[in-house]
């Protein structure tokens, strides 16, 4: 061959060069190295030949017919070939006569006459001739299957041979290292088979798996080969086994992550913040699962079953695991539950139907019914996690609202405007938010439990409440009334009545009052403007957020006692002004001028305050002017005094005081409930037209009876009744202030025995 065949012949010198070098191994082995003859090492042919053979290795060798170097090689190999025991050369030749062949089997007989040239036997024949078939079909880009196939068929042979005992030590190194590279060159493809094969090459997968098979389970078990069966092995050297399933299921675990991963490194390229970002990719993930799951299910495990019985189970159950931690690090990363959040959970419900689905129809002829594999599909748990969000939304929600709050107690100003805007700034702010709040929350498209629903109610209500406490903490009606002064007792010769005498009477004109009202608009008083801050709205939020109206009770409740302080306060803090009634003598000081006044702020009221408001306001500022009316009566100070002959001007005064309610809007105040609050006050305006005598009197028996005192005791004083502000025709102590606000001798006698109370200044 190396005479006749020519590097014109050849693709290029390089091919020549490789070719030539295989030719002269040959020569190596057959002669040099592995000999039928042993030869002397230091015969000068052998290192002759070594020294061409080497020179073959850098240049190829001219083998022209003129070439001194052929030439002196041809010498050598015939000298060498046709020793014999003794060196002396015989007629035998080690080498054959050469033969024109036309089929493989011939092939082989005449590969066979060489066995006992190159010290090989069958089995170390089969096991090389497989590995030449493989290596083959490697180095031409698996683009052959038949070599591929004739080396599966090599392969059933290999299988037989590695089975017989007394195996040579020179056939097991030879039989594991082809193994060992079998292996690895079939499961650099069998691992990423997703990536490696397509319709179009799917049948290589059948041949390939033996292979990878028989290599990965020769290696393993106990079949003489890594244990060392062989000379000089030790016995019990033996790994675990494997079976075929185990192999495959590694193969289809390793595959499916090895695509998934590829996937997962696409949608990164593909989605950033600016074109859609994890929600649209997770979103393209699920999709692009559910289409491998499909490609697996069609392609590859029609074939895989053959050695694995649930391979599409498998490979579905790998999914799962693949897509269900790439969801679980989204969601870690996940605070508030949003619309894009909902689509990624439903999407992902989707998925895992799907691949459910294709582990139940592929474990239905397995022995334990697919309850193994089964096992390993931990659902993804979608209730718990859209409870979880849920609830955080709902937190999170709620902290805005409280930082709302917050915000609007700061900025309130609480003046009102107008009907058309009768609700304060910071509760408009405040149920917009919450209502919004709701909104969102029941637009939510997944399932929402009651206890998500009472959750929300309970945070709402809290804020609510926290809310009405704010509007409600605008003082109190006692921080309005003024203190009562010291009881004192008329002193008809007092500096201060000679002086008022000769004094002007002072009234209150149009001036004044035009001055009031403008006051009242332009510089309208916090606690008033708060009557309006506080109906509707809270009062009704339990209509929209599907809580059971009971829920909201307690807030209704409160929502009522805050209007009811608010308007109270309120009404205390526009009655309890500074006024001149009865201020000297009451003829020259009647209440006239101060109902006009009120009218215009009864006016003012109803034009600011919503319907609802009106009518607790109107009632609140009612019952603070009456309460102020009495306690000109009775805690006036040292600037107030009355006649008997008074009461008939106050007891006019009073129902003129009355009748501004009672035709105040229309029907604000019912005529029984004014009337109702102005009895007591009646009652001591009736004490007013008593005898001074009868007054004492009636204190006498009233205050001993109250005190558990003996009227019969001699030099008893009286008791000083307490002060109670219940002032009633049968209170002592109102009595009391009655006798202290008479202008005339016997109260002044009176007073002074039985209470020693000092005159007045």
């Amino acid at each position: 061959l190396l005479r006749h065949l020519k590097p014109s012949e050849f693709n290029d010198l390089h091919e020549y060069h490789i070719w030539q070098k295989r030719q002269l191994k040959i020569l190596e082995v057959g002669l040099l190295l592995y000999p039928s003859i042993p030869t002397d090492k230091s015969n000068p042919l052998v290192i002759r030949l070594r020294e061409i053979i080497r020179a073959g290795d850098l240049n190829p060798i001219d083998t022209s017919k003129n070439s001194d170097m052929m030439r002196l090689l041809c010498n050598i190999v015939v000298s060498l070939a046709w020793r014999g025991t003794n060196g002396t050369p015989t007629d035998v030749c080690h080498w054959e006569e050469t033969m024109v062949l036309d089929e493989v089997d011939e092939l082989l007989e005449l590969m066979k006459k060489t066995w006992s040239i190159l010290g090989i036997n069958r089995s170390i024949h089969n096991a090389c001739f497989t590995w030449v078939l493989f290596q083959q079909y490697v180095v031409t880009n698996q683009i052959e299957p038949k070599l591929l196939s004739a080396a599966y068929t090599m392969l059933t042979e290999v299988e037989i041979d590695a089975r017989k005992p007394d195996k040579e030590t020179t056939y097991v190194k030879v039989l594991s290292s082809m193994l060992v590279s079998i292996k690895s060159l079939v499961e650099k493809r069998l691992l990423y088979y997703h990536e490696c094969f397509n319709k179009g090459n799917i049948d290589e997968i059948e041949n390939l798996l033996p292979l990878a098979l028989f290599s990965a389970k020769a290696l393993s078990e106990d079949v003489g080969i890594m244990e060392g069966e062989g000379e000089g092995s030790k016995k019990g050297d033996v790994m675990l086994v494997d079976s075929t399933s185990d192999f495959l299921d590694r193969y289809i675990r390793s595959s499916v992550k090895n695509a998934f991963a590829k996937m997962i490194e696409n949608e990164n390229v593909k989605h950033t913040e600016e074109n859609g970002g994890p929600s649209v990719a997770l979103l393209d993930l699920a999709k692009e699962t559910e289409d491998l799951a499909a490609k697996e299910r069609e392609l590859f495990s029609p074939i895989l079953k053959k050695w694995h019985p649930i391979a599409g189970g498998v490979a579905a159950v790998t999914l799962h695991q693949c897509y269900g931690a790439v969801l679980k690090q989204y969601l870690a990363k996940t605070i508030m539950l949003t619309d894009e959040i909902v689509g990624v959970l439903q999407r992902a419900e989707k998925v895992e139907k799907v691949l459910v689905q294709m582990v139940v129809e592929d474990s239905e002829e397995c022995d334990d019914g697919g309850k193994g594999i089964i096992r390993e599909m931990i659902p993804y748990e979608f209730d718990s996690t859209r409870l979880k969000l849920l609830r955080q939304w709902i937190d999170e929600r709620l902290k805005k609202d409280k930082e709302l709050l917050c915000r609007v107690k700061e900025t309130e100003t609480w003046n009102p405007k107008s009907k058309s805007e009768p609700y304060t700034q910071s509760c408009m702010e405040l149920m917009r938010s919450a209502n919004q709040m709701v909104k969102d929350f029941f637009d939510i498209p997944i399932g929402i439990t009651d206890d998500l629903i009472l959750d929300l109610a309970e945070g709402l209500k809290l804020i609510f409440q926290e809310y009405i406490t704010f509007v409600a903490s605008c003082g109190s009606k006692e921080s309005h009334l003024p203190e009562l002064p010291p009881l004192t007792r008329c002193n008809h010769d007092s500096k201060f009545f000679k002086l008022w005498r000769k004094a002007n009477p002072c009234s209150v004109g149009l001036q004044d009052m035009h001055q009031i009202i403008t006051s009242e608009r332009n510089h309208t008083r916090p606690s008033m403007s708060r009557v309006s801050t506080t109906r509707t709205h809270l009062g009704d939020s339990h209509k929209h957020c599907g809580a059971s109206p009971s829920h909201f009770k307690h807030v209704n409740t409160l929502i009522q006692s805050a209007c009811d302080h608010v308007s109270e306060v309120a009404a205390y803090r526009l009655v309890f002004l500074d006024s001149n009634l009865y201020v000297g003598e009451v003829g020259n000081t009647r209440i006239r001028p101060l109902i006009k006044v009120l009218k215009q702020n009864l006016t003012l009221l109803t034009a600011i305050h919503t319907d609802k408001a009106q009518a607790l306001a109107t009632k609140e500022i009612m019952k603070a002017s009456f309460e102020a009316f009495v306690l000109v009566l009775l805690a006036g100070g040292p600037s107030r005094f009355f006649e008997r002959s008074d009461h008939e001007m106050i007891e006019e005064d009073f129902e003129s005081l009355k009748r501004v309610f009672c035709t105040c809007g229309e029907g604000l105040i019912p005529e029984d409930v004014v009337q109702s609050e102005a009895e007591p006050i009646e009652g001591v305006i009736a004490l007013m037209g008593q005898s001074t005598e009868q007054l004492a009197k009636d204190l006498n028996i009233i205050s001993r009876e109250t005190s558990g005192t003996d009227a019969t005791s001699p030099g008893q004083k009286l008791p000083m009744p307490p002060t109670t502000r219940r002032w009633n025709s049968g209170d002592p102590n109102t009595i009391l202030r009655v006798l202290c606000h008479r202008n005339d001798r016997e109260a002044n006698q009176f007073l002074k025995k039985e209470f020693q109370l000092p005159k007045r200044k």
